[in-house]
């Protein structure tokens, strides 16, 4: 039994190694004929192992201004990495690794700005990792040229470089809020905000595409089936911006930034015949180029809604000329004014003391706020107001071709509301609301969409793909009404009782527009914030006033204020200069006629001289003094012999006999060259030019006595011109 059973086995394991050899042979040959296993080609597997496979990136389009200045573009950057594998040396003449490791660090550290030890650390560590390569964190990526010249300079065999683009900024901190920011997502460059992110698909492009099939060490070969895929490069992108006005607009924000230290500033200026956004600016703002201690990234002019104030009136007004309500010469009782029995009072921003019977042409000019309430509640009518407020917009957004609008609120429910609607409280609207309203008073009564971008055009072949145009979107008022509101808001720049007169005057171009001093809500307190600073003091000005080629708006929110300014001043600091300067560059013929320079004098010698012969000496040469008395011997006289002044400024002559002069009108700066020249105690409150005197005109005093004296704004503007009472709690 034992002896059969040893012949059998051996059968049985030649038959079960036959079968094995067999099903092991059919394998190998259905392989070689079929080139599969499981289903994969054998071949094309191969092929994918050895071919390499990259991504061209498309280009990202080019922001430019209106004149082709670039203003965001694609910028081509380095990021550096170490081989660290021996094999991929092939030729120990020319190593192409890293050889020493410690002489490597020592040199690479001061270029990328990096302790030698982390550098160090970071070859170390990817040595005894066995990694093929290593790169350095943060500190090794987006060299510029400069830098990576010096270190190729050192020809440190293994160290390498990348390209990768960025966005890059050219201007810095320039409309940084309107052309916006990018980020890289996964290797690519995608718009977040501003125009970047509105525009990101036409300036994205495709990526293309390239393929080589390579050896071991990543060298492609001989015959490396190549195959290339073109990339798509963006689009660019052409705003309505003008580099030139924005340049303006940024130098004015950051003086005044400088000086007053303002919270928020906002300012826009617009083509008054097209609705094209020539400049657009907030502060707070940041250089996009380098992101640190961002405290703003809204755009404000867009985004951020709040009581406009005074500037409201423009559009009461046009309302009521529009309805035929308007009477320039009728007059009504200033002060206060009551919707209804139930009513809470309003009143005039002098602490309701109002200017009595006055025309409602004067009304406007000095913004009375019982003028505007007047017109809007009882000569056009709330619901018929309502209508004109909804006519112009006010409830809506304007559609600019910017992300992120918030549109106003019109708050109109009960008779309170619909009376302070009328002159910018309680209603909320954005800068750019207020602008699109204007171009209906600036365009013979037809409303302009804004916007902001001019054309798209095709990178590669520079065709134009998009043109944009003027777009009429509404027509709240007639040509006529238009044209007289433009009269009556000149006679607000021109008027001696106006509030922007000698304010918001520019040298060469007429101007018609209307101030606003706007409150806002504490968040911490829930109310309307108190204090002499905390407004938001702003302007609506078109010039030239008889047909406007610029609308601008400002506002200043906040200013820290000298004791002797209105809040006017930063805001009329930026109006000025870059309205003035805009409508210049532009070649817009001024309609002022030249003013004769002012006549330079010089102070003669007064030794010896009784007192009225003095002053008509002085009288003759066109300067007009301010005699301290009425005696006919001169003590002293407030400049030396041979000064130089103008017509314009005052020179003081004490006499034996000391009398007090009138000081209504005088400016601050007036009355401190009387206190230094009479050695006086001075007090005074108020802000602007003299109203009261605590020594009567034409009282004896003497050297070194007190004086009190009080000032108002001018033409009895108080600082805050819509602040008519004390503010109840906001929810």
């Amino acid at each position: 039994m034992k002896s059969k059973t040893t012949q059998i086995m051996p059968t049985v394991w030649i038959v079960i190694f036959s079968v094995a050899f067999l099903v092991i042979a059919g394998r190998f040959l259905y392989i070689q004929v079929s080139g599969e296993v499981s289903g994969v080609s054998i071949q094309k597997l191969a092929e994918e192992k050895r071919t390499n496979q990259y991504t061209i990136p498309a280009s990202r389009g080019t922001i430019y201004d209106r004149n082709g200045m670039s203003l965001a573009q694609e910028h081509v950057v380095y990021r550096i990495y170490a081989i660290l594998d021996e094999t991929y040396t092939t030729n120990g003449l020319n190593p192409k690794h890293v050889k020493n490791i410690e002489e490597t660090a020592q040199k690479l550290a001061p270029i990328l700005e990096m302790e030698e030890s982390v550098v160090l650390n970071s070859l170390q560590e990817g040595k005894q990792k066995n990694s093929f390569q290593v790169e350095f964190g943060s500190k090794g990526r987006e060299l510029n040229q400069e830098q990576k010249d010096e270190i190729e300079a050192l020809e440190l065999p293994g160290i390498n470089f990348m390209e990768e683009p960025i966005r890059f900024y050219p201007n810095g901190m320039f409309a940084s809020h309107t052309i916006g920011l990018t980020d890289k997502q996964e290797d690519k460059i995608i718009g977040i905000n501003g125009v970047e992110s509105y525009m990101n698909e036409l300036l994205t492009g495709v990526d293309g595409s390239i393929s080589y099939q390579r050896d071991k060490f990543n060298f492609k070969l001989l015959n490396p089936n190549e195959v290339i895929n073109e990339p798509e490069n963006g689009d660019d992108v052409y705003l309505t911006i003008d580099q030139k006005i924005q340049t303006l607009m940024e130098d004015a924000l950051s003086e005044v930034n400088d000086e007053y230290a303002p919270t928020r500033m906002t300012a826009v200026v617009m083509n008054a015949k097209t609705g094209e956004v020539l400049a657009l600016s907030n502060r707070p703002s940041y250089n996009p180029n380098n992101l640190e201690d961002v405290d703003n990234w809204y755009n404000d002019v867009i985004a951020t809604p709040f009581e406009p104030g005074s500037t409201m009136k423009i559009f009461t007004l046009a309302s009521a000329i529009e309805e035929g309500v308007w009477n320039p010469d009728e007059l009504y009782k200033s002060g206060t004014f009551k919707a209804e029995s139930n009513s809470r009072t309003i009143g005039d921003h002098n602490n309701k003391r109002g200017w009595g019977m006055i025309s409602y042409l004067e009304g406007i000019q000095r913004s009375s706020n019982v003028a505007a309430s007047k017109l809007a509640y009882e000569k056009i009518g709330p619901d018929r107001f309502l209508g004109y407020l909804k006519a112009f917009d006010f409830d809506q957004k304007t559609g600019i071709d910017l992300p992120g609008e918030v549109a106003g609120h019109i708050l109109y429910h009960y008779p309170d509301e619909k009376v302070t609607a009328s002159y910018g409280q309680g209603t909320t609207t954005t800068p750019i609301q207020l602008m699109k309203a204007a171009t209906a008073i600036t365009n013979n009564g037809k409303m302009l969409k804004p916007y902001i971008i001019d054309k798209t055009v095709d990178h590669d072949t520079n065709e134009v793909l998009m043109q944009n145009q003027p777009e009429v979107v509404g027509e709240p008022i007639s040509a006529g009404s238009a044209q007289s509101t433009l009269e009556v808001l000149e006679t607000v720049i021109t008027s001696e009782k106006g509030t922007g007169h000698n304010i918001f005057n520019l040298k060469d171009y007429t101007v018609a527009g209307k101030t606003g001093t706007a409150n806002f809500v504490d968040p911490d307190a829930g109310m309307y914030k108190t204090g002499r600073e905390s407004y938001i003091f702003s302007f609506l000005g078109m010039a030239p006033a008889d047909d406007p080629e610029l609308i601008m708006y400002v506002s200043v929110k906040e200013p820290d204020l000298d004791v002797t300014e209105s809040g006017s001043a930063p805001v009329s600091f930026i109006f000025k200069n870059v309205m003035e300067n805009s409508l210049r560059y532009l070649q817009i013929n001024p309609d002022k006629e030249a003013t004769a320079p002012l006549k330079v004098n010089e102070i003669p010698d007064w030794a010896g001289k009784e007192t009225e012969a003095f002053v008509n000496e002085l009288k003759e040469a066109g300067i007009r003094p301010v005699v301290i008395g009425d005696g006919s011997k001169i003590t002293k006289v407030s400049l030396e012999q041979g000064a130089k002044l103008t017509s314009s400024q005052k020179v003081f002559i004490a006499t034996d006999q000391l009398k007090m002069p009138d000081m209504t009108g005088w400016s601050f700066r007036d009355i401190l060259l009387f206190k230094d020249f009479m050695n006086l105690d001075l007090e005074w409150v108020g802000s602007g030019y003299i109203v009261k005197q605590s020594v009567e005109a034409g009282a004896s005093f003497n050297e070194n006595d007190y004086l009190m004296v009080e000032l108002e704004q001018p033409n009895n503007i108080e600082e805050s011109e819509d602040s008519s009472e004390e503010k109840e709690e906001t929810g």
